[in-house]
């Protein structure tokens, strides 16, 4: 038994007009399109203001810590009134840059000397790719590192800030890539105060 065969009607013109005025979807193709590159948008604007605060955050911490070194009050600050060490200096520059500094990732570094030109600025970065260690141990008292009064002094914070790897697509990181964690720097150069 053979099944019969009915002619598909052909599409009149209004039917055409009909489907070609219809938007039903129109918004969720647009959406589609435009929806990927605005939530990228969007996470850079985020992810470079994070940058942005803790950078800010950190530059704050440097600077109110190294105030201690700039009045000579490093030789009374520390706890008990006894002089400062690195410890207590990095502690210093953690409480001031709150909430937002994590102080286990951070790296302090001080040097001195008698004249500007003497100075010689601190990578963040060791030959190796990795976050350059504090000055010292964290016991040493701070003087050792920050000289006398009357001297120039350049204060050196890094800082390993690790967003930057859950948002690798930014490129923050200091891999060749751009991908893994932020070093983060804030230095502080001066001439300490006649203090004594």
């Amino acid at each position: 038994m053979r099944l019969a065969r009915f002619p598909t009607p052909k599409p009149t013109s209004s039917t055409r007009h009909r489907l070609a005025a219809n938007e039903d979807g129109a918004a969720a193709i647009e959406f589609a399109l435009v929806g990927l590159p605005f939530l990228l948008f969007i996470f850079g604007i985020i992810g470079f203001g994070l940058y942005f605060l803790t950078s800010t955050y950190l530059e704050h911490g440097v600077k109110t810590a190294s105030r201690k070194i700039l009045t000579g009050e490093l030789r009374t600050a520390g706890t008990d009134g006894n002089p400062m060490t690195i410890g207590e200096f990095r502690k210093l520059v953690c409480d001031a840059s709150e909430p937002v500094i994590d102080c286990s990732k951070l790296s302090v570094m001080v040097q001195h000397a008698t004249d500007w030109s003497s100075l010689s600025p601190q990578s963040c970065i060791d030959e190796e790719g990795n976050m350059a260690g504090s000055t010292g141990e964290s016991g040493d008292l701070l003087s050792q590192y920050s000289g006398e009064a009357s001297e120039v002094v350049l204060v050196t914070v890094c800082y390993n800030w690790e967003l930057a790897n859950t948002m690798s697509f930014l490129k923050l990181g200091s891999g060749a890539d751009g991908s893994g964690p932020a070093i983060m720097q804030a230095a502080m150069a001066f001439k300490s105060e006649p203090y004594s």
